[in-house]
């Protein structure tokens, strides 16, 4: 069954639905509410940015983002290399 086609929201720092790169990058409560909003019956969430107990499902979204994000340093190795890339920062917003 094809997919619905996802509506765009507003992308700059400026909207407020993202985090500059300084911050930690990734989207903010804000940018997840007005995602969730223009595509109804998303399951987008915020980063795990807490301290989950092992085995949750808060832990195992990180250690799944995590995976994902090391693909993409092996991928993008200039991005890898710049510890302010949005890639670095948010690998560390997410604590891995």
């Amino acid at each position: 069954m094809p997919r619905k086609k996802e509506k765009p929201i507003k992308t700059s720092v400026k909207s407020g639905n993202f985090r500059p790169t300084k911050q930690g990058a990734g989207m903010t409560k804000k940018g997840v509410a007005a995602y969730r909003k223009a595509n109804p019956g998303s399951k987008l969430k915020t980063a795990v940015t807490g301290n989950p107990k092992k085995g949750s499902k808060d832990a195992k979204r990180r250690k799944s983002f995590c995976a994902r994000s090391a693909g993409q340093m092996k991928k993008f190795p200039k991005a890898a290399k710049n510890p302010n890339s949005r890639l670095r920062q948010a690998r560390r917003r997410w604590k891995c």
